[in-house]
């Protein structure tokens, strides 16, 4: 059977552990609320009005193009671009390209930071992977300008951050929401987490500014990521409802279905 993603890729061990897609999770929570297309997300009312689940959404999709055979994985990034076409037609707009490889280059930069902040710094090859396998998803999508290596998609991702980026209106309602669903003591771990692996532009917009008291518990994380403490950690970092869906991303993904936008 072709795998859209080689079995021994370290793609698939980034996105086949619950504790690094909760911290790609919170880096791309964190970068959504100050995209300068987050207005988007908020066309179609689904997330403000839960944005733990939309963001769910997102890792749920990303994870079934990780471990899909090359057929399936093509069906869940087709359902992608279909959704996102039937959200530009209800708007009558069409969602600017730079938007689509913002999102892109997201799920690029947050696995790699991620894993290397709780598991080991990636070999050159293996960002490479990274970055070659996200690539893919965009192509299929028919996203363009994507660069064509690494190097240059380095380049390119600092150019986006440059450009795309602003605090606005709906950077504060989106944080606002992330505290109503989180509650006070989740938000700020979510908070201390975002300051690890959020890129300083990012956390400067954000005001995130200082240290990380969660930068302490990294060294012994790594020494006790499989016991049951930890495992019950990290289901507790969100509100009970979403405990299964956590423990789910220890798992390999059943087959995607199509979905209302």
């Amino acid at each position: 059977m072709e795998y859209f993603v080689a079995k021994q890729s370290v793609v698939r061990t980034i996105w086949g552990k619950a504790d690094t897609v909760l911290f790609i999770f919170a880096g791309a929570a964190a970068e959504f609320a100050v995209n300068k297309a987050v207005d988007w997300l908020y066309f179609t009312g689904r997330l403000p009005a839960d944005p733990l689940a939309r963001l769910f959404s997102t890792v749920e999709y990303a994870r079934q193009i990780v471990f899909a055979d090359r057929i399936g994985a093509e069906r869940a990034i087709d359902t992608i671009a279909a959704i996102h076409g039937a959200v530009e037609a209800k708007r009558g707009q069409s969602i600017p390209a730079w938007a689509y490889r913002d999102v892109l280059y997201m799920l690029i930069d947050y696995s790699i930071r991620a894993f290397e902040l709780l598991d080991r710094p990636l070999t050159e090859p293996e960002r490479t992977e990274v970055f070659e396998v996200f690539c893919r998803v965009g192509q299929r999508m028919g996203i363009p300008e994507l660069p064509t290596t690494y190097p240059a998609w380095l380049a390119d991702r600092e150019h986006h951050l440059a450009q795309d980026l602003v605090h606005s209106r709906f950077t504060t309602d989106l944080y606002h929401q992330y505290r109503k669903h989180l509650g006070p003591v989740r938000y700020q771990l979510l908070l201390q987490g975002q300051r690890l692996v959020a890129p300083p532009l990012v956390l400067n917009l954000l005001q995130l500014r200082g240290p990380s008291w969660l930068q302490s518990v990294v060294p012994l994380y790594r020494h006790t990521q499989h016991l049951a403490l930890s495992k019950w950690v990290k289901t507790s970092l969100l509100p009970p409802t979403y405990r299964a869906q956590i423990q789910a991303l220890d798992l390999e993904p059943a087959p995607v279905r199509a979905r209302a936008a």
